[in-house]
């Protein structure tokens, strides 16, 4: 199959990220690619309203509103025809990250090495600036169709930093792990920590970078009955890589739940505005699984977060590339190049 030829537009494809991006739904992948197929022109006018609540908005506007795409590589590796030559047009023209769904990075089973390989495949073809993963575990040999929390321990710090440094290596490049919602906290032998403590001693024990999720946050606030706003100023800037915003159900006034199927909500809105104020704008994605509405409604929280970002000023704060393979020890962490972290329990 013939490559697609770079168009105009592949010149917004930077070797950074910055702004505001959404992840991408196989269900609006068609519009997606009609859109970067089309140049955006002032004289442009708006198509006709349609029934079809995934109708493809304006061509223009889907270029313009996002700047960069989130996939779900599990969901492509290996898709090829129609679709397969939708994502690659894309990834060639579009700035985008992954985030990923079975790494398993928590299991007590060894890691799927094999799954790794096709994954580096993965984002070296598609020059992926970004790779991230959830900090949980879904899988005990065999998939458990969930992602479950890790035992907030110094035993399971050590365990799955191990891992985490031992993926970094196999992919020749940093990382980024997602604070996950939970709605129980599994024991585990060994000293207990908090759910901050235990991420902060992933994070630097690992030498990786976070996806920091302010949705997750808001909800574990409400069903842990902690401080969002303390938790938040306690993490390190220079490791957030990018951020998710996301909708969640309220069960009771003390309980929320995590599902990705309706707008963000106001709470939500303001953990991001105060993350901003303590970090500065940072890459920002929306998420939207399922209940999903027409696709200028979710444009519409997009540019809520551009507004929002541009409330507080230039957004300096970059995603680095990570397209291409790099040699260990080479890079530097700030920059989001791949270095090889040093440790004295670490060969």
């Amino acid at each position: 199959m013939p490559s697609l030829a770079p168009t105009p537009d592949s010149s917004l494809r930077s070797g950074a990220l910055q702004g505001a991006g959404l992840g991408l739904r196989r269900a609006f992948t068609a519009a997606v690619a009609a859109a970067i197929d089309q140049p955006a022109a002032a004289n442009h006018r708006p198509a006709a309203a349609s029934a079809d609540p995934l109708a493809p908005a304006p061509a223009p506007d889907l270029v313009r509103q996002v700047d960069f795409w989130e996939i779900a590589p599990e969901n492509w590796i290996g898709v090829g025809g129609r679709l397969g030559r939708q994502l690659r047009a894309l990834t060639e023209r579009r700035p985008c990250v992954a985030h990923g769904l079975s790494l398993s990075i928590g299991a007590p089973t060894p890691l799927d090495r094999d799954f790794i390989r096709r994954l580096k495949q993965f984002l070296d073809q598609h020059q992926i600036l970004a790779y991230s993963e959830h900090l949980s575990y879904c899988s005990d040999h065999g998939h458990l169709y969930d992602l479950l929390p890790i035992p907030f321990t110094e035993a399971a710090v050590e365990h799955v930093a191990a891992r985490i440094r031992q993926v970094q290596d196999l992919l020749e490049r940093r990382i980024a792990l997602e604070n996950v919602s939970y709605y129980a906290a599994p024991a585990g032998g060994g000293t207990p920590l908090s759910e901050q403590a235990f991420l902060l001693a992933v994070l630097a024990e690992a030498d990786c970078d976070l996806l920091l999720d302010l949705n997750n946050l808001f909800v574990n606030s409400i069903n842990h009955r902690y401080d969002p706003r303390a938790f938040l100023a306690a993490l390190p800037a220079e490791r957030i890589r990018y951020g998710h915003v996301a909708g969640h159900y309220v069960e009771a006034p003390d309980l929320r739940v995590d599902t990705h199927g309706s707008a963000v909500s106001d709470p939500v809105w303001d953990l991001l505005d105060l993350a901003y104020r303590h970090f500065g704008p940072f890459p920002t994605l929306l998420e939207r699984d399922f209940n999903l509405p027409p696709l200028p409604q979710l444009l519409g929280e997009v540019a809520q977060i551009s507004a929002i970002q541009q409330r507080h000023g230039p957004a300096h704060r970059r995603v680095a590339a990570a397209s291409q393979p790099r040699p260990p020890n080479s890079g530097n962490p700030q920059t989001g190049a791949y270095q090889r972290p040093v440790a004295a329990n670490h060969v």
